[in-house]
C-alpha cells in the first residue's frame, strides 16, 4: 500500500478537533486506500447491502466497536447517515470516525441533522506533485499526461476506456444519485466541454449555446459539479481598478488526465505542459490552504497572473506557472505590482531541481518545481 503521508497527518490533525472527519473528493482519487491506512481500526463498507442492515440500529451497531477508529467508506449510502454520524461523535466519545464520500458533505438531503461543531473536512485531491516520488514517478510528463487517480497514473499501458468508464460512472453514481439529473447525453457534453476549455475564461452564454440547455440548467450542473469536485471556480481578483477583470471567472477541472483526452492531446508539447501545469499547481494551492480563496489577476490589456493568495498580513502572494523559466518575461508581474507592490512572489517551472531566488526585471523571485510549491507556501 502506496504512504500518503501529507493525507494521513492532515486527518489525524483533524481528528484533534472534531471526533469526525469527513473524507472528500472525486471518484477514484484514493478515499478507500487512505482509509484504510490504519491497521487496527474498524473499516464498514457501506456499499454493502449487510453492512447497511447492520447500522440500521445504530446504539447496537456502535455499542460492538471495540477499536477507537471507525472508518465508514461512502456513508452516505446508509438510510441516515447524519443519524449515525452524530449519535456516534455525542454517545461514543473516545471513538475517531473517518466518514468518506465524492461530495460534500451537505451535498445529500440525507444529512439532515445538523454536525455542526463535530466535524472537520479533508478534500483529497488527485496525487499532488510533491507524492510522486512515492508512486514511484519520476517524470512530472507522466502526471500531466494520465492524470492524478492514483490507479490511472500506475497503469503500465494507455487505457483509453478509463476515461469512459469513469464519466459513466460519476454520472450514475454521484450526480444522479444526488441531484436527480436525468439529461445524460447533455450534462456529458457540458463535461467534455468544461475539460476542453479547462483553465480558461468561462462564459455561462458559451456554455449554454454549445451544451443545448438553458442558462439556469448550466448555473444548476456547475453547482452539481462543484460539489462534487468536478471543477473549481477561481474569480479574478481586483482591488477596484478600473483596468482589471471584475467578473468572468476561470473554471479548472479536477483532472489532467481528462482534460488529455478530451484534447487529444496523445503527446505534450511545451505549451500544453504549461496549460497542465496550472492544473496541478491549484491542486497543491487547495492542498496546501485548504481553507484559502484562490484568484487570478488580468487586466483588459491582457497581463495576468495565474494565481493570487491574499495574504493574513495584508500582502499579495503572487503564483505564475512557466514549463521553460527563460521565456518568462517580466512585463505581468511589472503591471500587478504597480497596483499592490507588497508580497511575495513564486514561479512554479519544471526546471529546477531546487528552490532558489532570482530577479525578474525589478522584482525578487522564488523559482520552484511543482513538488517543492507546497513547502514554499507552508512558510508564512
Amino acid at each position: 500500500m502506496l504512504l500518503r503521508p501529507f493525507w494521513i497527518n492532515r486527518i489525524e490533525n483533524a481528528w484533534q478537533r472534531a471526533p469526525i472527519v469527513w473524507l472528500t473528493g472525486v471518484r477514484r482519487a484514493g478515499k478507500t486506500t487512505l482509509a484504510k491506512h490504519w491497521p487496527d481500526a474498524t473499516f464498514i463498507n457501506c456499499d454493502l447491502p449487510r453492512n447497511r442492515r447492520l447500522l440500521a440500529e445504530p446504539e447496537a451497531f456502535l455499542e460492538q466497536i471495540k477499536t477507537k477508529i471507525l472508518v465508514l467508506d461512502e456513508v452516505h449510502r446508509c438510510e441516515n447517515p447524519s443519524e449515525l454520524l452524530k449519535i456516534a461523535a455525542d454517545e461514543f466519545p473516545h471513538l475517531r470516525i473517518l466518514a468518506t464520500g465524492s461530495s460534500t458533505l451537505a451535498a445529500t438531503k440525507k444529512f439532515t441533522d445538523s454536525l455542526t461543531g463535530r466535524t472537520r473536512t479533508v478534500h483529497l485531491c488527485p496525487t499532488l506533485a510533491s507524492e510522486l516520488s512515492a508512486f514511484g514517478v519520476t517524470d512530472l510528463k507522466q502526471r500531466l499526461q494520465r492524470g492524478g487517480l492514483p490507479k490511472r497514473l500506475l497503469d503500465a499501458e494507455p487505457d483509453s476506456e478509463f476515461y469512459s468508464e469513469w464519466l459513466d460512472s460519476f454520472y450514475a453514481r454521484d450526480i444522479q444519485e444526488l441531484f436527480q439529473i436525468e439529461k445524460r447525453a447533455e450534462f456529458l457534453r457540458l463535461c467534455e466541454l468544461l475539460l476542453r476549455q479547462s483553465g480558461e475564461l468561462c462564459s455561462v452564454t458559451n456554455l449554454t449555446k454549445h451544451s443545448g440547455v438553458t442558462r439556469p440548467t448550466i448555473t444548476s450542473w456547475l453547482n452539481a459539479l462543484e460539489t462534487t469536485h468536478f471543477v473549481y471556480t477561481v474569480r479574478p481578483f481586483h482591488g477596484g481598478g478600473r483596468r482589471e477583470i471584475l467578473a468572468q471567472p476561470k473554471i479548472f477541472t479536477f483532472d489532467t488526465g481528462f482534460v488529455c483526452q478530451a484534447r487529444g492531446w496523445e503527446h505534450l508539447r511545451p505549451e500544453d505542459c504549461g496549460q497542465l501545469l496550472e492544473h496541478i499547481t491549484l491542486d497543491s494551492i487547495r492542498a496546501e490552504r485548504p481553507n484559502q480563496a484562490v484568484h487570478f489577476w488580468r487586466d483588459k490589456q491582457g497581463r495576468e497572473i495565474d494565481f493570487i493568495i491574499e495574504e493574513a498580513d495584508q500582502s499579495i502572494t503572487t503564483i505564475e506557472c512557466k514549463w521553460t523559466r527563460h521565456r518568462h518575461g517580466s512585463k505581468n508581474l511589472d503591471a500587478f505590482r504597480s497596483y499592490y507592490p507588497t508580497g511575495k512572489n513564486i514561479l512554479v517551472t519544471n526546471q529546477p531541481s531546487e528552490r532558489f531566488q532570482a530577479k525578474l526585471g525589478a522584482h525578487s523571485v522564488e523559482v520552484c518545481h511543482p513538488s517543492d510549491l507546497m513547502a514554499q507556501l507552508s512558510e508564512r
